[in-house]
This record gives C-alpha cells, sequence and structure tokens, in this order.
C-alpha cells in the first residue's frame, strides 16, 4: 500500500471505529433517557485521547440525536488526527501508520489462530447438545474471525489516537523492536522443532534389553550324580532347591 492508500484507509477504519464505540452508549434510534453520555466521555479520552463532552452537547441541544452525536464525535477524532499528522508531519505518520497496523495485525492473527486451535479440541463436545460439530465449527470459526478483524481495527486506531511520535528516531525504534519480535519468535520455534528430535536435558538414557539365559552345557538331571563328585545325587548336593 503507498502513502495515500494507508490514509484512505486509517480514515475509513477510524470511522467506522468511533461510530461503534458511540452507538455502544448511545444507541441509534434510542430515547435520550437511555443514553451514557458521560460513559461515552469517558471511553472515548481513555481509548483515544479524545476530550469531548457529550453531556454538555446533549443538555444544550435537546434535538440532537444519536446519529447526529455519532457524526460530531467521528469530526472532533478527524480533527484531532489531522493535527497530529500535521505536527509530526505526513510522511512520517504515514510509516508510523504502517507500522502500527503490522504490528497488530501480526499480534491479533496468532492470537487468532491459537483460539482457533482451542476450538478445534473442545468442538467435539457440541455433539452431546444434539448439535453438529462441523457446522459449529465453521459458524463459531467465522464468528471469531470478524471478532479479531475488529479488535485489530480498534487497537489500530486507539493506538494511532494516542501515540507521541517525536521524530525519525521513534519511528525506527517501532520498526526496530518488531523485527526484534520475529526474530526471537523464529528462534522458539527453530528451537522448539529441534527439540522434538533429541532426548531433553538431564533426561536418563534407556536401559539395554537383558540378553536371555544361554547354558554351556547340557542340563544334569535330578537323579543323576552330581557333577562335583561327591556320589550324592544332584538333587541332593549342588540340585537342593533353596
Amino acid at each position: 500500500m503507498d502513502a495515500d492508500e494507508i490514509a484512505e484507509s486509517v480514515a475509513a477504519i477510524r470511522d467506522e471505529v468511533l461510530e461503534i464505540v458511540v452507538w455502544q452508549y448511545i444507541p441509534p434510534g434510542s430515547l435520550d433517557e437511555m443514553w451514557d453520555t458521560e460513559g461515552l466521555n469517558q471511553a472515548l479520552e481513555s481509548d483515544f485521547g479524545l476530550h469531548v463532552d457529550v453531556s454538555r452537547w446533549a443538555g444544550d441541544d435537546k434535538t440532537l440525536s444519536a446519529e447526529a452525536i455519532s457524526e460530531r464525535c467521528i469530526e472532533e477524532a478527524r480533527k484531532a488526527y489531522e493535527k497530529k499528522a500535521a505536527d509530526i508531519g505526513e510522511e512520517l505518520m504515514r510509516g508510523v501508520e504502517k507500522q502500527v497496523m503490522l504490528r497488530q495485525l501480526d499480534y491479533h492473527w496468532k492470537e487468532h489462530l491459537a483460539g482457533m486451535d482451542h476450538l478445534r479440541q473442545g468442538i467435539g463436545l457440541r455433539s452431546y447438545a444434539q448439535k453438529n460439530p462441523k457446522q459449529e465449527y465453521k459458524r463459531e470459526a467465522f464468528e471469531m474471525f470478524g471478532t479479531m478483524l475488529e479488535q485489530v481495527k480498534h487497537d489500530t486506531i486507539s493506538i494511532l489516537s494516542r501515540i507521541r511520535i517525536q521524530g525519525e528516531d521513534d519511528l525506527a525504534e517501532m520498526a526496530k523492536r518488531r523485527q526484534a519480535a520475529e526474530a526471537m519468535k523464529f528462534q522458539h520455534a527453530e528451537a522448539s522443532a529441534l527439540g522434538t528430535g533429541s532426548s531433553s536435558q538431564g533426561e536418563q538414557p534407556a536401559a539395554p534389553a537383558a540378553l536371555p539365559f544361554v547354558r554351556d552345557g547340557r542340563k544334569v538331571g535330578r537323579n543323576e550324580a552330581c557333577p562335583c563328585g561327591s556320589g550324592k545325587k544332584f538333587k541332593q548336593c549342588h540340585g537342593k532347591l533353596s
């Protein structure tokens, strides 16, 4: 993606994320008695560093709808973001956006794969509820994938809205950390693969199998003379039972 495509993508995601957050506290088409304006104020500030007063907006204009509040919050977020980009420079901002998006995609994709593995191990239990495990697996996997994408969008916009970048050194440090994390994960994967082919440290080698007993000569009968020369029968001499 080039710089313009990154900027357009981030802008579209930002509007989508802000709308979802606003509607969690002020559902569209709902009465103002159902609105949680203070909760929305806190969510916008903690998640996106956006300082607004939705309670005052609603108090000053009784005709304000949930849709209008959503549009106003999105506009405030757009202004704050454009100011940040202007302060650090458009080119640098595009680099930051790319690094943050890649990092969030990488992190949440690995979390998604772990969740899929957990789902695969327990999906057979759905049969006890008279459900088709294959169909349930497809449905739940699809829902998990959608949830992952929404989380990637939310976290990307949250980080980009609150991050403080001073210059190229900060961007280089972000890229360096991401490369170091990738190298570390590769080393762990390689070590795990090698470990499966060798015994673990401290593990004792298996004892050799015992060899069968082989008699040098023929077996002496119990009523025969003892080979020691005592003149006694073998059963009364060296062949006595203990």
